[in-house]
């Protein structure tokens, strides 16, 4: 199973980390800590050291009941960092977007890869077709409505099999806009639309999303429904994300988005060097 991202192919021999880097003022976890430049590029700079595979750049927070910004916030947040860290760092860069002309701005200023959290729902055909265009990886996440919307549209008869069958349309509309299929990678959407009940469902079952025939990434970090389980507040779910890192990566997830890169390497190389489940780049 190849993932090519513009002039890359990507191997998953094993688990690849994605790591998180939000330059937004409100996101859920760490708004605020990133939006100087030059703590950004530093923060991503080290992510690299720790082991992250690829970097995600996000410059509107999706966390729940966040409102939209303007295209042009957007950008003002994300291409500093994303032009500066493309003369530092040679890894895959994803831009965290509904938008088709962020998308648009953001991979003529180097980015790879697209993470459309509404899966071509919000953002619709325009997003595929600019991902088409650039030959650019595109990541389709499961969301149902708006962070202003989403978690009033939690009810599912089926959870597991709802989210692939709407995940498996929006394929279909990756796929109908001319995009091939190794340029796709599913995530099942932890933490969107979803109660604490259902993530859980979801992760029990994750080894049915495989039937789909595309790469599955999986975004527990921090994640609230970690903090109802354990109690614990945002700083202090590391270990529970490490928990759901090594579960997912026994059921075959190839990518995990995640914050704290250092300590999710040691727990999936664990987890990998365990289970036999082996997905690592190629470039």
């Amino acid at each position: 199973m190849i993932w090519k991202v513009r002039n890359r192919f990507i191997r998953f021999d094993r688990p690849l980390l994605m790591g998180i880097l939000n330059l937004t003022p409100d996101s859920f976890s760490d708004g605020g800590k990133f939006q100087a430049v030059e703590h950004a590029v530093h923060e991503a700079c080290r992510m690299v050291e720790e082991g992250a595979d690829l970097l995600d750049l996000g410059g509107e927070s999706t966390r729940p009941g966040a409102f939209e910004v303007t295209v042009e916030e957007e950008l003002n947040r994300i291409l500093p960092v994303l032009k500066s860290l493309r003369k530092k760092v040679e890894i895959p860069l994803s831009i965290d977007t509904t938008k088709p002309e962020v998308a648009r701005i953001c991979l003529e200023q180097g980015a790879d890869i697209i993470n459309d959290v509404s899966a071509l729902k919000g953002s619709g055909p325009e997003m595929a077709n600019v991902v088409r265009d650039f030959r650019a990886g595109l990541i389709l996440m499961h969301r149902r409505g708006t962070p202003q919307t989403m978690q009033t549209l939690t009810h599912y008869q089926d959870v597991v099999k709802e989210v692939m069958e709407e995940l498996r349309a929006s394929l279909e509309t990756a796929l109908a806009a001319g995009l091939s299929e190794d340029q796709l990678v599913i995530d099942p959407g932890l933490g969107f639309s979803k109660t604490t009940e259902q993530n859980l469902e979801i992760l029990k079952h994750l080894e049915k999303f495989h039937s789909l025939k595309f790469p599955l990434l999986l975004g527990p970090s921090r994640k609230s429904f970690i903090g109802k389980i354990t109690g614990r507040e945002i700083g202090e779910r590391e270990f529970g994300t490490a928990a759901v890192a090594a579960l997912a990566v026994a059921k075959g997830v190839q990518i995990l988005r995640v914050h704290d890169v250092k300590s999710m390497r040691d727990a999936v190389r664990m987890a990998h060097a365990i289970s036999g489940e082996c997905y690592v780049r190629s470039f």
